[in-house]
């Protein structure tokens, strides 16, 4: 076609014609694509700080699941400790039943001294009640009502109700422990020769009172702090317990410089500084005693923790927000940058399909100028 010549005015009606055919196929990529820069040479400023925004954007998105995913641990702890919390009080109200609860008091046993005669030399008699030795102070020629005296009014024997002496009436001093936990011993000594004991006699009141009352409640009790140390065990989400010793890493940026990192405890029964009842451990109230302060402390314990988990689940859900918003600032400015503006699009491509329908109706007038050179031949 390089052969054909045109008019000067063809040519430049067909030239416009093009110019106005490739801008009505850019105005059509804006509008299909909703875009005024689709590649780099578009204009290669605003499509790589567009690219850049959004790949952060990107990048922040999935942090947004592993945020949400830290939260969902932290909830799930946080029902752990909420049932714990019920099964501590569970387990104190049990152990304060127990207490409320009056064993069955097995008989005392009785430990008799022979006299051999009313009265006694002086000398010292010893007694030990528990690991702590007394001695009673005997007077030359004392009668037996005298050394039941003696021993009644020795802090930490009779005064105190441990170990109470008596006549049986025959001419014996009876020593009686007044409790069934009591265990005493009579030392051997000139003294206590003198009173008829050749060896050292002990004398056990150690036998456990009964209460099936009790012994049910302790079972109760051990059972509940079974269930602790398995409810402890079951808290955990996506392999992460934080009620077993794991702790927790949350990231907030996408290089990893601002994060925040949970702490995990140990709340098994044995954590929370609980230990079963064994034995007649429940007949003894010292020892159900000892076991309602250890619940009360690890009540404390739980609560406490409850509020740091909380307060962390506070940090987690703002700094959700946070990222939510972020993200929508990145998205937002990215498309500032590169999104067409529809309805300026839209009057372009009207205001080109005009111009290339006058252009088209230019060319045909033109290239009627140039058969009106035919009429001329017959």
């Amino acid at each position: 076609m390089s052969n054909i010549t045109l008019s000067a005015g063809i040519r430049q009606n067909l030239l416009s014609l093009q110019n106005t055919a490739a801008n009505l196929t850019t105005t059509q990529e804006h509008l299909s694509t909703g875009k005024k820069v689709n590649t780099a040479f578009d204009n290669p400023t605003s499509y790589f700080t567009s690219q850049s925004l959004n790949n952060r954007a990107n990048d922040l998105g999935s942090l947004l699941d592993q945020i949400g995913q830290a939260q969902q641990t932290l909830d799930a702890a946080n029902n752990g400790l909420t049932s714990l919390t019920s099964l501590l009080e569970q387990a104190l109200s049990t152990a304060q039943q127990a207490q409320q609860t009056t064993p069955t008091a097995a008989a005392a046993t009785t430990g008799t001294v022979a006299l051999t005669t009313p009265t006694q030399a002086a000398g010292n008699l010893l007694i030990n009640v528990g690991g702590t030795s007394y001695t009673v102070a005997i007077t030359a020629s004392e009668a037996l009502t005298s050394i039941e005296a003696a021993i009644n009014g020795t802090s930490g024997l009779g005064a105190n109700g441990a170990v109470t002496a008596s006549d049986d009436g025959s001419g014996h001093l009876v020593l009686t422990g007044n409790t069934n936990t009591t265990a005493f011993t009579v030392s051997a000594n000139a003294e206590s020769a003198a009173l008829g004991v050749t060896t050292s006699a002990t004398v056990s009141n150690a036998v456990a009172p009964v209460s099936a009352t009790r012994t049910t409640l302790q079972g109760n009790y051990n059972n509940i702090l079974t269930q602790i140390d398995q409810l402890a065990g079951d808290s955990s989400y996506n392999g992460v317990n934080l009620l077993n010793g794991d702790s927790l890493k949350v990231l907030f940026n996408e290089n990893g410089t601002s994060s925040l990192t949970i702490s995990g405890v140990n709340f098994n029964s044995k954590g929370l500084g609980l230990s079963a009842a064994s034995g007649t451990g429940f007949l003894d109230n010292n020892n159900i005693t000892a076991a309602e302060t250890s619940i009360n402390a690890a009540i404390t314990t739980v609560r406490a923790q409850t509020e740091t988990f909380g307060t962390n689940s506070g940090t987690i859900s703002t700094r959700q927000t946070f990222e939510q918003n972020m993200i929508n600032t990145l998205q937002t400015g990215a498309s500032n940058l590169v999104l067409a503006d529809q309805n300026q699009e839209s009057a372009n491509l009207l205001t080109l399909q005009t111009r290339q329908q006058l252009e088209i109706s230019a060319l045909s007038i033109a290239n009627q100028a140039n058969q009106s050179v035919l009429k001329l031949f017959p």
